[in-house]
């Protein structure tokens, strides 16, 4: 994208923020790329070092949870040190102005509560990975616990209240999207006014379905991400442009 296209892209964007009245931003892993979260499925990301682990394998397997759990601290560096980008700190910008009621994440960093936005306007349809929660009676575990156990003998703990295996508060492959997560968030599409999907390959389905849906609910749909997607021919504005470059200008101080 050339420097005037770009130019005239976010000059675009910032005219339909203000004509705005209800703004949903969508996110995907690329918006947390420049804090040091690594993606998950472009070329070289995690997932392309190691296969995914299923929730029935996590379930059945004690060697696949002590991987599951293994990964996970491997990569807290990363999460720990993670600061919430200007993506972030723009779509915290609009939330603080009134613009936006609350942001639809795929991501599982906690980055846009960090930033400003209330946990509760935090619509996580993929889960948070920075506590965990037993997979059979729900019950909280902070990672501290689990990595203190974990360290012990190099296994995975089991829930200290009913014995279930203890897991990070994610989706896996296989396991069933939150229900409440998702009735909220096709809510919030189909009344808002604008819809940004930003850094999201939107090829994960349920999850992909709400820029159509924002769509055909009458939304003008922005597209913000690196690389095309396959919804880019249905958007209003299609940016292909680094996200905190493109996002930058809606910090506010």
């Amino acid at each position: 994208m050339t420097a005037s296209s770009l130019q005239n892209g976010i000059a675009r964007l910032g005219d339909m923020i203000a004509e705005a009245r209800s703004i949903v931003p969508f996110t995907g892993a690329g918006i947390s790329t420049e804090c040091g979260i690594p993606d998950f499925r472009s070329p070289g990301g995690l997932w392309t070092k190691n296969r995914p682990i299923p929730f029935d394998e996590f379930v059945a397997s004690q060697d696949a949870r002590d991987e599951s759990w293994r990964r996970r601290f491997a990569m807290e560096p990363s999460f720990a040190a993670a600061k919430p980008g200007r993506g972030h700190r723009a779509l915290a910008s609009l939330y603080k102005a009134g613009k936006v009621p609350a942001v639809i994440t795929q991501n599982i960093d906690n980055l846009h509560q960090t930033s400003g936005i209330a946990p509760e306007h935090v619509v996580e349809l993929h889960g948070n990975t920075t506590y965990a929660r037993c997979i059979g009676c729900g019950k909280r575990f902070e990672i501290g616990w689990v990595k203190a156990r974990f360290d012990k003998n190099s296994e995975a703990p089991d829930c200290e209240a009913c014995g279930d295996p203890v897991k990070s508060a994610t989706i896996s492959f296989g396991q069933a999207m939150p229900d409440e997560e998702m009735q909220r968030a096709t809510e919030l599409t189909q009344h808002c006014d604008l819809f940004i999907a930003i850094g999201s390959s939107l090829v994960v389905w349920p999850a992909a379905g709400f820029p159509l849906l924002a769509r055909n609910s009458g939304a003008r749909l922005v597209i913000i991400n690196n690389e095309p997607t396959d919804m880019d021919d249905v958007a209003d504005l299609v940016i292909h442009h680094d996200i905190g470059e493109t996002l930058g200008p809606f910090v506010s101080n």
